[in-house]
């Protein structure tokens, strides 16, 4: 049987990130995931200069690519908006915090936890005083412990369509297509540095039902736009798919010593589905309660991405991209 004070149950931003903090903290913690790391991670890969921050990316070794402006359409109508925001290649970033949590990460597939004397015990082969669930969407701790108190609503599930290839993008800003084709959401095109490019869709999938079409479809329409504008040209499209859910009413997230964080506690801004910066704050927070006995409370953090990007903060820019030296000097 192995032991510690606390497990962590997923290896993504908000695991890694409550490991780490819990560590510093002299916390025995060991961190359980289903994956061997480094691992493919469905993601656009979008960060914000407060993740950046938080995280303390000053010595990230890989690539994050700074955009100084994202150009939306809407309905058809395009709107160039001003900003700073980042991109990284989840295959790299993942990793990366992991390796720095700096706590022992066990391959194990979570199948049953039960209570037993005051702490939690893993497939009869982990023991545990606290349990953190960051196993995503559907996370093992959060299946076990908050089904039947926290039920998550239909309406806030997502579908999406992603992929992440090689390819010598052109056309280097950021693009962002809402509600085209009656989607109900947004497509995204977002190229990144070392020749790589992330492209998307993701629609309410309640919606998408009642209006009798599917996410598959809506990915035809929009691969075919990329053709059109000669974005994307003379590429054997291989899209993987999945489901999370938006941010809604507050839900349940702690139970005795059981926390979520990240996407097991749904957390995706409603406006943006952007799911990183709560996640390291939800894993912040949670290494904060167990370490420091403080309350685990997640309200406060913004339901809503529009509102950080639209801050009225001007930069200087002689382009969408900068060297790495000054983009994250920038953004302190």
């Amino acid at each position: 049987m192995v032991e510690a004070q606390v497990i962590v149950v997923g290896g993504g931003p908000a695991g890694s990130t409550c490991a780490r903090e819990l560590r510093q903290s002299g916390i025995d913690t060991i961190l359980l995931d289903k994956s061997d790391f480094p691992r493919d991670k469905l993601c656009a890969g979008w960060i914000t200069p407060q993740v950046v921050k938080k995280l303390e990316l000053a010595e990230y070794p890989h690539t994050i690519t700074c955009f100084d402006r994202l150009h939306f359409h809407f309905f058809g109508f395009p709107v160039s908006v001003r900003t700073r925001q980042y991109a990284v290649r989840r295959i790299e970033l993942d990793h990366w915090l992991l390796e720095r949590a700096g706590v022992p990460v066990i391959r194990h597939t979570v199948r049953t936890i039960e209570r037993s004397r005051g702490g939690y015990v893993i497939d009869n082969s982990f023991r545990c005083r606290y349990l953190v669930g960051a196993g995503g969407t559907y996370c093992p701790v959060s299946r076990t412990f908050f089904r039947d108190s926290s039920a998550r609503a239909r309406e806030s599930m997502i579908a999406t369509l992603e992929e992440e290839f090689a390819w010598d993008c052109q056309d280097r800003g950021c693009k962002l297509w809402f509600f085209d084709h009656s989607l109900p959401g947004y497509a995204w095109y977002v190229p990144k540095d070392n020749g790589y490019l992330n492209i998307g869709i993701g629609g309410k999938l309640a919606v998408l039902k009642s209006r009798k079409t599917s996410i598959l479809q809506n990915w035809s329409f929009f691969t075919g736009k990329l053709e059109s504008l000669a974005l994307v040209r003379n590429h054997t499209f291989r899209p993987r798919g999945h489901i999370y859910y938006l941010r809604r009413k507050q839900r349940r997230v702690q139970l005795d010593n059981v926390f979520l964080i990240g996407d097991a506690a749904g957390l995706a801004t409603r406006d943006m589905g952007e799911g990183i910066s709560a996640a390291v704050e939800s894993g912040l927070r949670a290494a904060e309660a167990i370490a420091r006995g403080r309350p685990y409370n997640l309200a406060s953090i913004p339901s809503y991405s529009f509102p950080a990007i639209l801050a009225p903060r001007v930069f200087s820019s002689s382009g969408n991209r900068k060297s790495v030296s000054t983009r994250l000097e920038n953004s302190s």
